[in-house]
């Protein structure tokens, strides 16, 4: 009974609704794919408060007006423009940064598209390695001391291990990449708060709408199956100068598999939280959720080293930035207002 039961939910004339649900899973899955270039080129901390701010001041906008203005707009509004002021900043800091690392390594933008010796010598530095962390070179152990973080070997060493290399790659192709995931971000909310709510009436009067839950089914299988073609795609046919792989050697390799794994997991719960949030607070208010620069900032300064032994100017956008992020997320949680049923 229970099956038939199944059967005759999933048969009913509410297709419109799905097709919502499964453009937002597309969206989302450009957005994550796009992410992961964009992080190589302009770092944890900018990547996310710039693909973040994007999110919130187009999706918010759209959620907006889909919510029929449930949101106070005198003070959604503000939030929003503090947001597309963190992104401005954001694109500063990377800019200064970039700057920065010119000067440690000669001064000028040419070093880094003339690096290719010291990045060799820093390879063959590395050829020979014991367990102790020495280096065996003709038979004679040389304690190799790590590179600090910050310095013009550690960024040698950094670019060595980037599968993506960025030395001499302009600054506005990162921003780019980053600001064509901000957007992909940006209409996957709006396109689920239209599957739940269906707000352009694409279905018969009387067939009931997809609830939450339905529709993040929908969402995450369309999310799965696009991550899959893109990654498979992406492995014969690489983009940036990488370099050419199979799926046999994906699948043999699990290096790292495991964090990757978790990221997804996380994900996952994340988005279904904030649509559950959203389908009673309001989406626009829902966007709120957008917190996770402040933690990726923390991460990549403590863990990954990013922006050590930086200039003033950098870290006083940074603060900025961070800042004027802050607000924006307070200003956004309280523009919430509840759904009339």
């Amino acid at each position: 009974m229970k099956f038939y039961i199944i059967i005759g939910y999933f048969m009913q004339d509410n297709w419109p609704c799905v097709m919502f649900a499964l453009a937002g899973g597309v969206f989302l899955s450009l957005g994550n794919l796009s992410t992961q270039y964009a992080l190589a080129f302009v770092g944890l901390s900018v990547t996310e408060v710039i693909t973040a701010s994007i999110t919130v001041v187009i999706g918010t906008t759209l959620n907006y007006f889909l919510d029929d203005r449930i949101n106070k707009a005198e003070i959604l509004f503000p939030g929003v423009g503090c947001f597309l002021i963190a992104v401005c900043l954001g694109s500063a800091v990377h800019s200064s940064n970039t700057a920065d690392n010119e000067a440690k390594l000669g001064g000028s933008s040419n070093s880094f598209k003339n690096l290719e010796g010291a990045i060799e010598i820093s390879r063959a530095k590395e050829t020979f390695s014991n367990i102790d962390g020495t280096r065996d070179l003709e038979n004679e152990n040389v304690r190799v001391e790590k590179a600090k973080a910050g310095t013009a070997d550690f960024l040698i060493e950094l670019e060595n291990r980037r599968a993506i290399k960025v030395f001499g790659k302009s600054t506005f192709i990162g921003l780019g990449i980053a600001f064509f995931a901000g957007v992909c971000f940006s209409l996957f909310s709006p396109a689920f708060n239209l599957a739940t709510n269906d707000q352009w009436h694409t279905v018969k009067e009387g067939v009931p709408h997809l609830v939450v839950y339905t529709a993040f089914f929908y969402f995450s299988v369309s999310c799965f199956v696009i991550a899959v073609i893109l990654n498979i795609s992406f492995l014969y046919h690489p983009i940036l100068n990488l370099p050419r792989s199979s799926l046999k050697a994906y699948l043999n390799d699990w290096n790292g598999r495991k964090w990757a794994l978790l990221a997804g997991l996380l994900c996952g719960f994340g988005n279904g939280f904030q649509f559950m949030g959203g389908q009673a607070a309001g989406y626009a208010a829902a966007d709120s959720v957008q917190a996770l620069p402040l933690v990726s900032t923390f991460w990549a300064i403590l863990l990954f080293g990013e922006y050590r032994r930086s200039s003033r100017r950098t870290y006083v956008l940074l603060v900025s930035m961070l800042f004027m992020f802050i607000v924006a997320v307070g200003v956004l949680m309280a523009s919430s207002g509840d759904r009339k049923t």
